[in-house]
């Protein structure tokens, strides 16, 4: 591809970056345009006022779009299929029946927000949600209360990991946007999700569950498919498989640290190998047979209904991924047309923390269109230049990922399919959700945002 110089100035690139992101945000909310298709016009609009050649701009949008997915489809995918593996095998109730039997019935909520953490993992949101209500439900119904006493925490932990930690498609869209180590970011997503939920979702919901009394829904029965094994899978399992990619990628990373001390020598084969099979994408995968295998045919379960299952898991995230991909588009665009440079200068100028310009983007993105994934991709992208000019590397990157990240669940409110799940789940009107799911979001926003500044700072 030819070579091109820009010769528009800072200050007409910038406006140009804030009337793209002002023409997403219409797109999205006002003329209900999908985001995927949204992303892909406002790329091309972008790319054509910036001046880059037209017989650029299509390797440009594809080249971006293509080397995005590459990273993203495979780890997105798998997850999926590893959540919906242990989802369907009753794994979540398993889990949280015996934390609550372990914990004691005083501190059920705190039992049913650890299940949700550990399931927060593979499971998605909304899925983990649905999976853990009529468990929640039942623990709720059997030692009284308010709702939310139970609720809140079950939500937050799935918030929290959704947010913060890979293989989740918003924090593993950044982390390829902007280059961050996928192990490394597993670890710091862990530190800060972990507070986060104990503030957030333990003690809050323990707070306003006191303040605000909801009564548990007395209609929930769980559906059961009487074709399929009536047994759950032993708790140990469920934990096992769980840890078993995590493992494999911490090992990765550990390989990768001993190769930067000078420990090992990086062209063994068996150095070699083991990296291959700690990346993520083959981790996620050798954790999906395995799951498949132990939750399948060797619980009795027909082949052909695993494979039905595993199908199933894929149909929900294809939205996402490609969302994921048009984000990394238009994060192409912004880097090739200058754009990104030009936004790092001035950030240089105004002596803003490139961490806390990316959360406050996020913020803002947030807050206009609703959806915390579009809103973490499309900070990524706009940051992203600013952050390779800077030089950014390991615990720093992280740590930026994870305040975008903080940026992207701020002040949920109408525009977010979040906050109808929840409250339509939990039967509450719009002020009370605002009262509850929004002040928890925020919350989460504030202390991740905190934290993965002191992370920053220390690093």
């Amino acid at each position: 591809m030819p070579e091109f110089e820009q010769t528009l100035g800072a200050g007409a690139l910038i406006s140009i970056a804030a009337g793209a992101v002002a023409l997403l945000l219409v797109l999205i909310i006002q003329f209900r345009v999908h985001a995927f298709v949204a992303l892909i016009l406002v790329s091309f609009l972008t790319a054509l006022v910036t001046g880059i050649p037209a017989a650029n701009i299509l390797t440009t949008l594809t080249s971006a779009f293509g080397s995005t997915l590459g990273g993203v489809a495979l780890l997105v995918g798998l997850g999926a299929m590893l959540g919906r593996l242990l989802e369907v095998s009753g794994g979540a109730q398993a889990l949280a029946d015996d934390l609550v039997r372990r914990f004691g019935e005083k501190r059920a909520p705190m039992a049913l927000g650890i299940a949700s953490l550990f399931f927060g993992f593979p499971i998605f949101f909304d899925a983990g949600l649905v999976v853990m209500l009529p468990v929640m439900f039942t623990v709720g119904r059997r030692l009284g209360g308010s709702l939310l006493l139970y609720g809140i925490p079950v939500a937050t932990a799935f918030s929290c990991m959704h947010v913060f930690v890979p293989p989740h498609p918003g924090p593993v869209a950044a982390s390829e946007l902007l280059g961050a180590d996928v192990g490394l970011l597993i670890i710091v997503g862990l530190i800060v999700a972990i507070p986060t939920w104990i503030l957030a979702g333990h003690f809050f919901g323990k707070w306003i569950g006191n303040r605000i009394y909801l009564p548990i829904p007395d209609n929930v029965t769980e559906e059961k498919n009487s074709d399929e094994p009536t047994t759950l899978p032993s708790p140990g399992l469920v934990v096992s498989l769980l840890l078993l990619p995590l493992i494999l990628i911490f090992m990765n990373t550990g390989l990768d640290f001993a190769r930067a001390q000078g420990w090992v020598d990086k062209g063994a084969s068996w150095f070699q190998l083991a990296r291959a099979i700690g990346s993520t994408p083959i981790a996620l995968l050798i954790s999906v047979l395995v799951a498949a295998y132990v939750l399948g045919p060797m619980r009795g379960r027909d082949p052909v209904k695993v494979e039905r299952i595993v199908d199933s898991a894929l149909g929900p995230v294809c939205s996402v991924i490609l969302i994921t991909g048009a984000g990394g588009m238009f994060g192409g665009v912004l880097r090739a047309s200058g754009i990104g440079n030009a936004l790092s200068g001035v950030l240089a100028d105004i002596g803003m923390p490139i961490f806390v310009a990316g959360f406050l983007i996020s913020t803002a993105l947030r807050v206009a269109q609703g959806s915390a994934t579009v809103a973490l991709i499309t900070a990524a992208g706009l940051v992203q230049p600013a952050i390779q000019a800077a030089g950014y590397q390991g615990l720093e990157l992280a740590a930026i990922v994870i305040a975008v990240a903080s940026g992207s669940v701020m002040l949920s409110h109408v525009n977010d399919s979040g906050f109808w799940l929840v409250g339509r789940f939990f039967n509450m009107d719009i002020k009370t959700t605002f009262k509850t799911w929004t002040v928890m979001q925020t919350l989460m926003g504030l202390i991740g945002f905190t934290l993965s500044g002191l992370i920053f700072w220390l690093a």
